[in-house]
């Protein structure tokens, strides 16, 4: 029987049991290998309290939160951010796009990435920026998306087991015809 599609949904105020879910959505793409800003071993006590400090982003509205959730929670997730320098009201970074390995290559991070996307622009936000491990999984994803890589960092960052590796960074104009 084929399960349902995970619904993705902004959150406004996030709970504990979210914050949870949330963890365990990182632990698991640091432990698949995933360089996003933890080494191994990651704790869950460290993954709650990044968790915590992002629901306390979005509950001042620093922070939009977007999480996919199937019939066993939340499976992936990703951020805006949209405390920005008042020469910038109209950027956002995007951050922390994570898919668990249970639900990958199902479509799931092209789909969070359309609605982070759709949230933006309802935040009116027209320039995205983010960074990725060079020519990893998710810059290829990005590129297929239409985003505009600009340019690599060498050893930007370890990865989760050690070593280093280069970020690229892309942009996604999403008005180019907005005037300032």
């Amino acid at each position: 029987m084929p399960m349902n599609p995970p619904i993705i949904r902004r959150l406004h105020e996030v709970t504990e049991p979210q914050i949870e879910q949330l963890a365990e959505v990182l632990i698991d793409c640091v432990e698949g290998g995933a360089s996003v800003s933890f080494v191994e071993p990651i704790t869950r006590d460290r993954a709650k309290a990044f968790w915590n400090r992002v629901a306390r982003g979005v509950t001042s509205g620093e922070r939009a939160l977007l999480v996919a959730e199937d019939s066993r929670g939340i499976c992936g997730t990703v951020q805006l951010i949209l405390d920005m320098p008042e020469n910038q009201p109209h950027r956002a970074d995007l951050a922390k796009m994570l898919v668990h390995r249970r639900t990958r290559r199902q479509g799931l991070g092209a789909a969070l990435m359309r609605a982070a996307e759709s949230v933006a622009r309802d935040c009116g936000r027209t320039l995205l920026v983010l960074d990725a491990v060079t020519d990893g999984d998710a810059a290829r994803l990005y590129e297929r998306l239409g985003w505009v890589r600009v340019g690599d960092i060498p050893k930007y960052a370890l990865m989760p087991r050690g070593g280093f590796c280069s970020t690229s960074y892309f942009y996604r104009d999403l008005d180019p015809e907005a005037k300032p």
